[in-house]
């Protein structure tokens, strides 16, 4: 390896007398890609927050270009040219494109001694930004009106601006594309080869061996492997990462696929989606496939009433359903998990059952000034929580927004157990969670279609539909573009008709 820029000595972290970071050690050399990878709750978080100076180690020592580094605020970490490309994006969603990327450092002039921000330059260096990261829009746009994808690209070319020596990119793909995708991998590679070092956190296993030169594995706050990532196997760092084998990353399915529950016939939206015709059956576990823009979550919204449409007809159960809400729909027994579960599935700072009986809340009103008896919502919430083990040390006082990604994801599938939904729209169920996690969402969804419920899955993750769906339908275009029944998956043709190709 080349001479280490950041390495980390026998570096430990507590909270609250609970040790998370227990003697961490390794190092990452100049341009080079380095993999951290765990399951939620490993300690990644935590040993990146002390990298970006959100808060200090107790332990040990970091050193960063030979000399020790123990940062006491984020801007420590910036100026010394360590930079963050977060999950969670960090954008100001009413300000410009431009505004969010320069917000720190805008070009400026002077009038007579004022200040003023130069618009000109500030307008042309983020198109040059945009066009590094492919993001062919105007640097004059909102972020409100850019789709997570196109956000991500944001988030990145933001860090770009910055001249950084390391740069951290957490999950960067849950939310990209597969040209997005490509076109990250050219950005991380062309920086590599300019000298530059990258910590590249990813539950897609796949993408770490593509990208990453070495592997850092923790689990429960230690380091239980490091290597080349061409001297590893998948199933060993999945071993590794979750402390036991596991037989296979999808679990074994044994649904009863009955008649048709939903027929959605001839469903268009002048620019969203076009002439869209499927069946959903009883115990059927549907994927839909496509890229973004493709229209997905377009028709997803659709389904559940969210969004209106021009023509067409939506049959639950052989009756055309008219007036379409959300509300009808929970009434019919229609479930809509949203892709953004932190800013549309959850109420973040409320605690565990409080989130559960988000749909439910009327079923707990009592006496005549219709307050919620909180006891009957906590005893029934239990067995929701308990029924999925969701890992908590208080459920009744632990807010959702200190559990993990996968343990969230959980919940926003747990709060509508309790309505016993006929179906279910899930969209990207497993985005930003890991193997393990993703393993007992899975699991999850193949005991809903065990007890007759039918579940439409939508997922970037070509693996993911093709290993937990009975059928895949492919988007692209606003437009149905090819139906897989299971004995005809292939990866290579799905990829193909969601980029448009032709049937046939």
């Amino acid at each position: 390896m080349s001479e280490a820029i950041l390495e980390y000595q026998n570096v430990q972290k507590s909270f609250h007398s609970v040790q998370i970071l227990k003697d961490i050690s390794f190092k990452i050399g100049k341009g080079e890609v380095l993999g951290l990878v765990g399951e939620n709750g490993a300690g990644k978080s935590t040993l990146m927050n002390i990298l970006g100076g959100v808060f200090p180690y107790e332990g040990g020592q970091i050193y960063f270009e030979g000399k020790e580094y123990a940062p006491s605020a984020p801007k420590e970490a910036t100026e010394v040219g360590i930079v963050f490309i977060h999950q969670e994006l960090n954008l100001f969603t009413n300000l410009s494109i431009s505004e969010n990327i320069y917000i720190n450092n805008f070009p400026k002039k002077s009038f007579f001694g004022i200040p003023a921000i130069r618009k000109k330059q500030l307008k042309e260096n983020t198109a040059k930004l945009l066009e590094l990261v492919g993001l062919n829009v105007s640097p004059d746009t909102n972020v409100e009106n850019l789709s997570p994808g196109e956000r991500q690209l944001v988030e990145i070319a933001k860090a770009l601006s910055v001249d950084a020596k390391v740069i951290i990119f957490d999950e960067p793909t849950t939310s990209l594309t597969e040209p997005e995708k490509e076109r990250l991998f050219e950005i991380i590679n062309r920086l590599k080869s300019s000298g530059k070092s990258i910590i590249y956190i990813s539950h897609a296993l796949q993408d770490v061996f593509r990208m990453c030169d070495n592997i850092v594995v923790l689990r429960d706050g230690k380091v239980v492997g490091t290597g080349a990532s061409d001297a590893m196997t998948e199933d060993y760092l999945v071993t590794l990462m979750v402390g036991r084998e596991m037989e296979q990353l999808y679990p074994h399915k044994n649904n009863q696929i009955g008649k048709p529950i939903l027929e959605v016939k001839g469903i268009s939206e002048p620019g969203i989606v076009e002439d869209i015709h499927f069946q959903l059956r009883k115990g059927e576990v549907l994927g839909i496939s496509g890229l973004m823009g493709s229209g997905r979550t377009e028709m997803a919204r659709i389904l559940f009433g969210l969004d209106e449409f021009e023509k067409g007809e939506i049959h639950l159960n052989g009756e055309v359903l008219t007036k379409m809400s959300p509300i009808s729909s929970i009434q019919k027994g229609i479930a809509f998990l949203t892709e953004n579960r932190k800013e549309e599935g959850l109420l973040m700072d409320k605690s565990i059952p409080e989130n559960l009986a988000l749909v439910s809340l009327d079923r707990f009103v009592k006496g005549p000034f219709k307050k919620i008896s909180k006891q009957d919502m906590y005893d029934s919430m239990a067995k929701i929580y308990e029924q999925l083990k969701i890992s908590t040390v208080n459920a009744e006082k632990q807010l959702v927004q200190n559990l993990s990604g996968g343990n969230q994801q959980k919940v926003v599938i747990g709060k509508w157990l309790y309505q016993k939904p006929s179906i279910y729209i899930m969209d990207e169920p497993t985005r930003g969670i890991d193997v393990g996690a993703k393993y007992e969402v899975y699991k999850i969804i193949n005991q809903l279609a065990e007890d007759g419920s039918a579940i439409l899955v939508i997922s970037s993750e070509i693996e993911e539909l093709i290993g937990i769906c009975d059928r895949i339908l492919v988007m692209a275009n606003g437009e149905i573009n090819g139906e897989f029944t299971k004995d005809e998956f292939d990866r290579e043709t799905i990829i193909k008709r969601a980029f448009g190709g032709e049937q046939g």
